[in-house]
């Protein structure tokens, strides 16, 4: 085995590999850094995890006479079929109003309880990311998850709370409470446990699972006085698509502009940093080419040197051997490097970040150190095999 290491060492360019090393470097750094830079972004969004950012919340306009008039501002099944078809839509589901009184209790403990009249709507549960032994209903269970908008806390914590003399509550304490919910209606009142397992800054309405509504509306409500929605949810397969904005207005329809700005700056943000990366996967290719380039160069030099080693004996994978090393040593030097430099660049954005957001939870790298040694391995055994077959090559021509 020595005699090939001295073999490999006296025809070794240093500038071919240099060059593949940094281009390699480059290529591998850019990939990491839109994964993770990405993946902090959302971090940014992540009190509305469960609710994607390319859904929008359409209505109708109402104007100033609608209620004098008897304009109608829900949605029949003929608009709501016509909006499904355009090309823009990818899914779009209904909120389903509660059709029945709802009353909750909210005890907070050593000071005086209060209630309110509320409601609840539901939308289907594939729209909704919470995990689904989270967001269930069982019928007959008295246990009722809850995503409450963000700004009733924020109410409740700086006018009601501050008001009363009350203490303040995070997500996290509210989130481990429960609320006594009341909910009656044909002649019918029973108590519930309301479970909160999230809060919304993009939905202003109380959400409980679809299957709740379902089942509460038959139970509760007058089968005629289940009313059509009013709102619908729309995923959308690009939020900055002009046909949208174009057919809210055609239609006297609107959602929020500032969620459908956002909606756009996230699909701007994926489009770029998919960009970035496949630019990075460009420059790994490519110096990919170039060591193998050398490599083969390298091989090519030894050839005859090497045809000798086979034939006193030595087999392919022990002449193989020395090249595919130095191959794979580059490649682990490259992602232990990128690692380094993605952790610097992010470290430097992330004070950017927690300049302006004090309380932002960022994960952690695992899933960008998993792209890295993904590339790693596919790297590494497309050069174990192409050395090999080179090598093979010149074992042939022995034969």
């Amino acid at each position: 085995m020595k005699l090939v290491w001295k073999l490999l060492r006296q025809h070794i360019s240093i500038p071919q590999f240099v060059g593949f090393f940094f281009a390699n470097l480059v290529g591998v750094v850019i990939i990491l850094l839109g994964v993770q830079f990405y993946n902090d972004y959302q971090a940014l969004d992540n009190e509305d995890s469960f609710m994607k950012a390319d859904y929008l919340i359409v209505n109708k306009k109402i104007g100033a006479l609608s209620g004098l008039t008897g304009g109608q501002s829900s949605f029949t099944s003929d608009d709501i079929d016509e909006l499904k078809a355009e090309p823009f839509v990818e899914r779009l589901g209904a909120f389903t109003p509660s059709s029945f009184n709802v009353k909750a209790r909210f005890d907070v403990e050593g000071f005086v309880s209060f209630s309110t009249e509320m409601f609840f709507e539901s939308v289907p549960d594939d729209f909704v990311d919470v995990e689904s032994e989270a967001w269930h209903y069982e019928e007959g269970s008295t246990d009722i998850p809850i995503i409450l908008p963000k700004n009733y806390l924020d109410l409740y914590n700086f006018g009601y709370a501050q008001g009363k003399g009350l203490p303040k509550l995070s997500e996290g304490i509210l989130g481990a409470m429960k609320l006594n919910i009341q909910i009656g209606g044909e002649g019918q009142q029973d108590e519930f446990d309301g479970r909160i397992v999230g809060f919304s800054s993009r939905l202003n309405t109380i959400l409980v699972p679809e299957s709740f509504m379902r089942w509460a509306n038959e139970k509760y409500a007058n089968a005629e006085a289940v009313k059509e929605p009013t709102r619908l949810i729309v995923e959308v397969n690009n939020p900055a698509d002009d046909r949208i904005t174009s057919y809210l207005q055609d239609h006297d329809y609107e959602t929020d502009e500032d969620k459908l700005d956002a909606s756009k700056t996230t699909f701007i943000l994926r489009v770029i940093v998919s960009i970035v990366m496949v630019v990075g996967v460009v420059i790994s290719i490519l110096s990919i080419y170039i060591l193998m380039l050398s490599v083969f160069l390298l091989v090519q030099k030894n050839s005859t040197k090497l045809e000798n080693l086979l034939l006193i004996g030595y087999s392919p994978a022990k002449v193989s051997f020395p090249y595919q090393a130095l191959t794979v040593g580059l490649n682990v030097l490259v992602l232990i490097l990128a690692v380094i430099i993605m952790c610097v660049v992010r470290n430097y954005y992330l004070d950017m970040f927690q300049n302006f957001f004090p309380d932002l939870e960022v994960p952690g790298i695992t899933q960008a150190l998993l792209v890295g040694v993904c590339l790693l391995v596919i790297v590494s055994i497309f050069n174990i095999v192409a050395v090999y077959g080179k090598v093979m090559s010149i074992w042939k021509r022995k034969e």
